[in-house]
């Protein structure tokens, strides 16, 4: 299982052992710096000992937030006996998945064919020329029952090598091979998407929460208005957006969201808090507030951006990856516990919120209130079934369990009091918390997070109208270009890390992902101020994806180099899940690009990029819920609008333009130099396959055209 945590080593210089890892930057590899394991990265040092010494390779992948990779660590790899056997007998490379998607991707892949399963840590034993030929995720120190622990496995995989190695390359040789024709992904000459209609209908059959599906099915809405399937999607979504908002899988003390809910009511999270979802939700909540006017998800998604302005930016502005599910107890020890941060006592409540209210029914103390409100029990409140480590017996998880009208008239108090007596609680609580040891930061900034972080703060303040939340967009756009862009290569760089050098050396050339959510965040950040800075650099980004990742053979984007020769698979994420596809988000790019620039060759690369997931999309399209919204935007086509309408109107690119002929957008689209203002007055038209409306001046007028113009599944 893919889960989280901290594994921080202890401040003293003084460490029994030291591995080169204690030269990397990565915050996973450093955590493994003083294992009794002689520890490499993933590079040629390690090939090329692999093949001098005709050893095995023993490839460990994981993350620094990873509650189980840690675990593997406790128990195996800070573990003498363990470590000598892996010193002795393979070469041992530490890989950061986040550095390195490309390779944890391809390895993952040939995990899952031959198990069944999947996540982190992976191990994966190679031959000297990386081929796969034995691989698994955790494995315990010990046997346990029928299950051999880790040093059985180390020492029977030893006795294979030296005894039956021509069959386990030949097993691994032909897994490589038949990968390679399985995970192939291209159109068939001639081929077009599939209906967009059919494939919505099919995937919003088959969804389940989580911020990709969320997201399309308030697209599925937007043409589906008229039928009850079209309003049971917004009911399903709304829905999950308020429960989730109200669950303990929200920190209702420090604000964001925990990686996942462990129950069907959202109320034990895991505690890991990492920048993609918080990026994601935060455009899904505000998303909710356009659709439905309600105070409520625009309060969350201000929220959620409140704790990654305070918890995860850097002072270049950039984006910190994760905050560890794990850390020490305020109690004291230092085992370090699953929620010990952020889960309380009732004593501990009644201590912080002692004072009686005044008017309350029973003389109520504050904490009697907030206790009632957030489903704090004297014993704790989380289940044994939810806690299989013990670690959360006698703690609490708070979630609302009662609307604030029924807190109100439970304690004799008015709606308003509640909410200042509840705003007063949780500051007091923000602030205790405050003692408490933190969990693990890493402070690793990926391009790729940082693009879907850059969304978020462009969309919200643009909706909200707030100046602070775009100027931090603007300063996560200007961290971008000046960290992670390179200008004499003109490449991005995946990652670089907090501290006074902040570039790698040396440097991760960017992936797919990367590239693809950089140009979605600069489009937003471009519809979000109209400064064309952003635009302008989103088409230069677009070219350069093209030229390194574009199949010109199948169609679509391959995730990683082809220049590298280390990759075993050149592979195409077909799979929205915690984060969206890159070829899914790319879809969307190239048919936005396609409007701004007037490039007919991205609207058809966008065309030959879902033709060749139409097998994928026609099965399956709840694997890839992003890029059905990218064939449904391709179905019902975008509408060209300058100015942000009010509301929400889906399939929309913004356009802001002077009428210069010299401007940017005036010379890839002359036809814009013709639009101009009315008696001095903000002007507005809406163009649709090279149509446009005639000028409008006023909002309500711009968004009664906007609803007439906007093609509907089923029309009213």
């Amino acid at each position: 299982m893919s889960m989280a945590s901290g594994g921080d080593h202890p401040s003293s210089s003084h460490h029994k052992h030291t591995n080169r890892l204690a030269q990397e930057r990565s915050p996973y590899l450093l955590q493994h710096a003083h294992n009794p394991v002689d520890w490499y990265p993933w590079g040629q040092e390690a090939f090329e000992k692999a093949k001098r010494e005709d050893k095995p390779i023993f490839l460990s992948v994981g993350y620094s937030t990873c509650h189980w990779c840690h675990v593997m660590e406790r128990e195996s790899f800070e573990d003498e006996e363990i470590g000598k056997i892996l010193s002795d007998n393979f070469v041992c490379i530490k890989l950061d998945r986040e550095e390195r998607p490309d390779v944890d991707k391809v390895y993952m892949t040939f995990v899952q064919a031959t198990s069944g399963g999947g996540g982190w840590p992976m191990s994966v034993w190679l031959t000297p020329d990386l081929r796969p030929f034995i691989g698994g995720t955790y494995f315990p120190p010990r046997d346990q029952g029928r299950r051999p622990g880790f040093k059985t496995v180390l020492m029977r995989i030893t006795e294979q090598w030296q005894n039956n190695r021509a069959a386990l390359e030949s097993s691994g040789e032909r897994i490589i091979d038949a990968l390679k024709k399985g995970t192939t992904i291209a159109a068939n000459p001639g081929e077009s998407p599939p209906l967009a209609p059919d494939v919505a209908n099919r995937c919003f059959q088959q969804l389940f929460p989580s911020p990709v599906n969320l997201m399309f099915l308030i697209s599925y809405w937007s043409v589906n208005r008229c039928t009850s399937e079209g309003v049971e999607a917004l009911q399903m979504a709304m829905h999950t957006l308020r429960m989730m908002a109200l669950g303990g899988i929200h920190d209702h003390v420090a604000q964001g969201f925990h990686r996942y809910s462990t129950d069907s009511s959202w109320h034990v999270p895991h505690f890991e808090k990492m920048l993609y979802d918080q990026a994601q939700l935060a455009v899904a909540y505000i998303t909710a507030f356009q659709v439905s006017g309600e105070q409520f998800y625009a309060d969350v998604a201000r929220d959620i951006l409140l704790y990654v302005s305070r918890d995860l930016s850097d002072k270049s502005g950039g984006f910190y990856s994760a905050e560890d599910a794990d850390s020490v107890p305020a109690s004291g020890g230092r085992e370090k516990q699953e929620g010990a941060f952020c889960v309380w006592t009732a004593s501990e409540v009644r201590e912080l919120l002692a004072d009686v209210v005044e008017g309350a029914v029973g003389a109520a103390t504050l904490a009697d209130i907030f206790m009632h409100h957030y489903g704090v029990k004297e014993q704790g409140n989380v289940a044994p079934e939810q806690d299989p480590h013990g670690e959360l017996q006698g703690k609490n998880v708070l979630i609302v369990r009662y609307s604030v009208e029924l807190t109100a008239a439970h304690f004799g108090l008015t709606v308003e009091k509640v909410n200042e007596l509840m705003t007063s609680a949780r500051a007091r609580m923000a602030e205790a918390r405050k003692s408490r040891p933190r969990p693990h930061l890493d402070t690793k900034m990926l391009a790729s997070w940082n693009g879907l972080m850059l969304s978020a703060f462009a969309r919200v303040g643009a909706v909200l109208g707030d100046e602070a939340l775009l100027e931090r967009a603007v300063g996560a756009g200007n961290f971008l270009k000046e960290h992670l862009w390179d200008p004499d290569q003109q490449i991005i760089l995946r990652s670089c890390y907090h501290g006074d050098q902040m570039e790698v050396s040396p440097p991760i050339r960017g992936f797919l992902d990367d590239y693809a959510f950089i140009v979605c965040g600069l489009l937003d950040l471009y519809e979000a101020t109209f400064q064309t800075e952003w635009l302008q650099w989103a088409e230069e980004l677009q070219i350069r994806q093209d030229m390194l990742f574009w199949d010109e053979q199948g169609g679509g984007y391959f995730c990683s180099d082809p220049s590298d020769g280390a990759v075993l698979l050149r592979l195409k994420e077909d799979q929205d899940g915690a984060e969206p596809s890159a070829n899914s988000v790319s879809a969307s790019n190239l048919l936005r690009l396609s409007q701004y620039t007037g490039r007919q060759d991205w609207l058809q690369k966008s065309l030959q990029l879902l033709a060749a997931f139409s097998d994928r999309l026609t099965r399956i399209p709840i694997a890839l819920p992003e890029m059905v919204r990218a064939l449904m935007a391709q179905h019902y086509t975008l509408q060209q609008v300058i100015k942000t309408p009010s509301g929400y109107i889906d399939r929309v690119v913004l356009m802001h333009t002077d009428g210069s002929p010299e401007s940017f957008l005036c010379r890839r689209l002359p036809a814009l130099s013709s639009m101009t203002q009315l008696d001095g007055a903000a002007t507005a038209y809406v163009c649709q396959d090279f149509t446009c409306s005639l000028p409008v001046t006023e909002p309500q007028e711009l968004r009664r055209l906007l609803l007439d113009r906007t093609p509907l599944s089923h029309p009213c």
